[in-house]
């Protein structure tokens, strides 16, 4: 026949124990007795000695011989005293953790972003977040499209979005932060006989650069007079090369003036009238803020008060 398990052996077939019993059983043992525990822990010594009662029944094991003048383990309580010890230096470190990801001397801030907006605005965003927050990891990813975006913060996956507008965003918060200003960018040449600014009326006739993913209809004051974008004679569904084609003379790049100034060399800027301003918009899960992501909506509060 199986012997009975031992008292250390009992305990590691015990459920788990309150947190606060384990807290009041290393203080009784580092008092060396209740009385004094009672006095650290302010709370009354039958209320403690009553405390100490229940873990040992929910153990199933005595954890102190009473039977001196003075409590003294035993070897269940030895043997608890040591995965006690090991909980409580977890439950410390988890406490500071938190306390780290709380007070941002620590964490991670997941963001989602298109393309348009990883060059303006995001960059100024993360720097000014980082320099107030240089212990806070940020990673930024690119879904491809504005439905991603909003895709990654519905699931978690990210903690922010940002995109341009219009989006749907059912249940998520949508904030618009900063417009972006629409240019065309083209070489010297062929802005010879453009005005400035170019009239939208104008678009249909101009050698535009077309996306794969484009959205032209949805910032220009008339869209029926725009040919669809599957008729367009160049189109690209990487923005490198829009623009690279458009730094060549090869068509006319529709796209944001922070980004065609900071990318582009040799070309002229047009702007359009009616101007076009593409809104950009940072998507959230209202309920679910973590502190880095409050932070940074409070550096964006920042920037946009600037």
């Amino acid at each position: 026949m199986p012997s009975d398990p031992s008292p250390a052996q009992h305990l590691a077939y015990a459920r788990p124990v309150d947190l606060r019993l384990v807290e009041y059983f290393v203080a009784v043992v580092d008092h060396g007795g209740v009385t004094k525990a009672a006095n650290a822990l302010f709370i009354a010594q039958p209320s403690l000695s009553q405390a100490i009662k229940s873990l040992e029944r929910e153990l199933g094991a005595d954890l102190f011989d009473r039977s001196g003048r003075r409590l003294e383990l035993t070897e269940a309580g030895r043997a608890f005293e040591i995965a006690a010890r090991r909980v409580m230096s977890d439950v410390a470190l988890a406490r500071r953790s938190v306390a780290a990801v709380r007070e941002l001397r620590a964490g991670r801030l997941q963001i989602s972003a298109v393309a348009d907006v990883t060059l303006h605005p995001l960059p100024g965003l993360v720097q000014s977040f980082r320099s107030s927050h240089p212990e806070v990891e940020v990673r930024v990813a690119d879904p491809g499209h504005a439905a991603g975006v909003v895709a990654a913060v519905r699931r978690g996956d990210a903690d922010l979005g940002l995109t341009t507008l219009p989006v749907k965003a059912d249940a998520l918060t949508v904030l618009p932060i900063a417009p972006q200003r629409m240019v065309l960018a083209m070489t010297p040449d062929l802005a010879a006989d453009l005005p400035d600014p170019v009239p939208q009326t104008m678009l249909a006739e101009l050698a535009l650069i077309r996306s794969t993913e484009d959205r032209l209809a949805d910032v220009v004051a008339q869209p029926d007079l725009l040919p669809p974008a599957s008729e367009a004679a160049l189109r690209s569904g990487f923005r490198q090369m829009t623009w690279e084609l458009a730094m060549l003379g090869a068509g006319i790049a529709l796209m944001p003036e922070g980004i065609a100034l900071s990318q582009l060399t040799g070309v002229e800027l047009r702007r359009l009238t009616p101007e076009i301003l593409r809104e950009v918009a940072v998507v959230y899960r209202a309920d679910q803020l973590s502190p880095a992501s409050e932070a940074f909506l409070a550096t964006i509060a920042a920037a946009g008060a600037d």
